[in-house]
């Protein structure tokens, strides 16, 4: 899968992602309704192989960095019942494939959450590159996954009438993403 005709404008090379031009955000079932948040400090790259199957991303995000626009929930998801950020203070993706299927392509990793590693799938969508207003190339992406919060120990639920619970075990993840070539 060439560059060229996958991403066209997407060079080989490292591409930094731009954290103040990009966003981690996530939403999850509260009761009723979903809840979103944001994580506000991250790092990472993309290395573009000339072969675009063999690219590859990593990235580190601070757990502290939590912001569900309220202080008290964004305390007790930083707490041992939930994300438990003393000792695990960064969550981590590192890419083990990227493929093209039926028109779409996928970026195959693997997600470390609470020390826990497994594998994960986003569906990557590619936006182009341009030159931007401060001498540099950058290339956009978005990419979206669901997890199962259960899969990285993420136990903590309060238990509703019925069968019901207060949180839902399946967590949205959506990845706007601004990178900058090295």
């Amino acid at each position: 899968m060439s560059i060229a005709t996958s991403a066209p404008g997407l060079t080989a090379g490292t591409w930094n992602i731009d954290p103040s031009h990009s966003e981690v955000t996530f939403a999850i079932r509260h009761l009723m309704t979903k809840v979103r948040g944001s994580f506000t400090e991250f790092s990472g790259a993309v290395v573009v192989a000339d072969d675009l199957a063999d690219s590859t991303a990593t990235a580190e995000i601070q757990m502290a960095s939590i912001d569900t626009r309220n202080s008290d929930r964004d305390a007790h998801v930083r707490s041992a019942d939930v994300l438990d950020i003393e000792n695990h203070p960064t969550m981590t993706f590192a890419t083990k494939g990227v493929r093209a299927e039926g028109g779409s392509h996928y970026v195959d990793g693997d997600l470390t959450v609470r020390g826990i590693t497994r594998p994960v799938t986003l569906e990557v969508e590619f936006h182009g590159v341009a030159d931007d207003p401060w001498g540099g190339v950058r290339a956009g992406f978005s990419a979206t996954t669901t997890i199962n919060r259960k899969d990285w120990g993420v136990e903590f639920n309060v238990p509703l009438k019925g069968d019901r619970a207060m949180l839902g075990d399946k967590v949205e993840i959506q990845l706007e993403v601004q990178a900058v070539r090295a």
